[in-house]
């Protein structure tokens, strides 16, 4: 009879535990994935301008002023989602956002900007994805926030909304003025 009941026992003491973790992290927010980066120099780059592939740019070339470096394909649902919000912060002047078009083809990155817009005041292509794994990049949209000193202050994964620009954009900026 034991031997019966023991698969149901062990099933319903492994439903038990699956539901206290579940609670455990609701409410969280899961795009709030913490990065090894976050306090550190932003990794090195070089990569080549969207339209342009002969002009390569750096993490050098960006030191003097905080930006928001925002991941991005013409792949990317969610991109799509946040290209507004995006769009409004870079408009608003508050910080020169990067576009870092990631694992994408050229052709389909412009024609993609083209129909919705060009927020960004540069473009980086990612065509293969290796400078990704430096900076711990492994989807789309992701953005991180890095300060005058090339310093990463700023990481979220997911589509950013005017909530998260409220939040914990704007609080993570102004730390930097």
């Amino acid at each position: 009879m034991i031997k019966r009941l023991l698969p149901l026992l062990a099933f319903a003491l492994l439903a038990v535990l699956l539901g206290l973790g579940v609670l455990r992290n609701s409410g969280k927010d899961t795009s709030a994935i913490p990065s090894p980066l976050v306090g550190k120099p932003a990794p090195a780059f070089s990569l080549p301008v969207l339209g342009e592939p002969d002009r390569l740019v750096s993490n050098e070339d960006l030191l003097g002023e905080p930006y928001l470096l925002n991941v991005w394909g013409s792949w990317c649902p969610a991109c799509r989602d946040e290209h507004p919000v995006i769009t409004e912060l870079a408009q608003s002047g508050r910080i020169k956002v990067v576009g870092y078009d990631y694992k994408d083809e050229p052709e389909d990155a412009q024609r993609w900007l083209q129909q919705f817009g060009n927020p960004y005041s540069l473009v980086i292509t990612d065509y293969d994805g290796r400078a990704a794994l430096d900076w711990g990049i492994y989807g789309a949209p992701e953005t991180f926030l890095v300060d005058a000193q090339g310093v990463i202050r700023w990481k979220f994964v997911g589509p950013i909304t005017p909530e998260v620009v409220q939040q914990q954009l704007l609080p993570a900026l102004e730390t930097l003025e």
